[in-house]
């Protein structure tokens, strides 16, 4: 993976915001404490994508990062992160527990808890982040799990650090088909990995049927755009009974309709305040979040923000024409 930011073309002053701006849009919010001065500060990222999972492979000098109870009480979408130790060593602390890696150990963190990561002598690393709800582990597990040092004493962590290692630098795998066809192998190769640390390797399946309600709330949000999204739809995705998914929801306090419509209309108003929100026609970007009638879109609309889809979009781009 070719590095996609490189700080020695920064200037100094710029470099701790640089990066962690890349951080945080790229992977997670977290605070980065630098220990060089700014002029000393040497860091090169790597940035890439398979499907939903995220990866950075970092070079950088010494460094301190910290997911602290505020950041993480904001995380949008829950994930789990695995760290791969390249060269040199690390520390991950998190949930009362530490542990230190070493070159070809590996270990995950949970993003809705706090965190620590010190990289005193410098950072050779990969990063592998992925949607807390694809693994479909409980969170007792997840707890359990995090913060332990996965190495040479599982075979499977042995083959999961080589796996992981390669697929994080190597762009052929980040796009197209291939990329569709190495996201459920990596999401079932990290599953295993962690159950079988647990000492359950039939933890994989038990797991699903306590995770449904999440997995139902994270497919649908994969799919709010698609016009045929339909209870019977999830439900037979899931391989359940459209009832039994009205059960399941019920039980989080969801309201099927409401819920998709929410985040269906939460969508349309981030578009309509983008630069680009005059680019297309108000019905247009309601059609494309599944408002197929322009005037039921602009009602609800407006019951929800108090506010017409127009006059949100009028108050977001007027600055432009003074």
């Amino acid at each position: 993976m070719s590095p996609v930011l490189d700080t020695a073309f920064i200037p100094p002053r710029d470099r701790e915001e640089v990066v962690r701006n890349a951080v945080w849009k790229s992977m997670v919010a977290v605070d980065i404490d630098h220990r060089p001065a700014a002029e000393d500060i040497s860091v090169r990222i790597g940035l890439g994508a398979v499907g939903p999972i995220r990866i950075c492979s970092a070079r950088a000098t010494a460094v301190t990062i910290r997911r602290t109870e505020r950041l993480a009480r904001e995380d949008e979408e829950p994930a789990v992160t695995l760290g791969i130790q390249m060269t040199g060593s690390s520390v991950v602390v998190q949930n009362g527990r530490e542990c230190l890696l070493r070159p070809g150990e590996s270990a995950v963190y949970e993003s809705i808890a706090p965190y620590t990561h010190l990289f005193d002598e410098g950072v050779d690393y990969r990063f592998i982040r992925f949607p807390r709800a694809a693994l479909g582990l409980p969170d007792r597990l997840l707890r359990d799990i995090t913060a332990v040092t996965l190495g040479s004493d599982n075979p499977i962590a042995r083959l999961a650090f080589t796996y992981f290692s390669q697929l994080a630098v190597t762009d052929e795998l980040h796009q197209g088909v291939h990329a569709d066809a190495v996201v459920a192998p990596s999401v079932e190769l990290l599953r295993a990995v962690l159950t079988s640390q647990h000492g359950n390797s039939n933890l994989a399946r038990g797991p699903l049927a306590a995770t449904l309600g999440l997995r139902i709330t994270q497919y649908i949000r994969t799919h709010l755009a698609d016009p045929d999204l339909s209870a019977a739809r999830i439900a037979a995705v899931h391989g359940i009974s459209v009832r039994h998914l009205y059960a399941v929801l019920s039980r989080s306090g969801i309201s099927l309709g409401d819920w998709i419509r929410t985040r269906r209309l939460a969508e349309c108003r981030r578009e309509l305040a983008e630069p680009n929100g005059r680019s297309r026609t108000i019905a247009a970007i309601g059609q494309s979040w599944g408002f197929v009638d322009a005037t039921h879109f602009s009602k609800v609309f407006k019951q929800t923000y108090g506010l017409s889809p127009r006059a949100w979009r009028d108050q977001n781009h007027s600055h432009h024409f003074k």
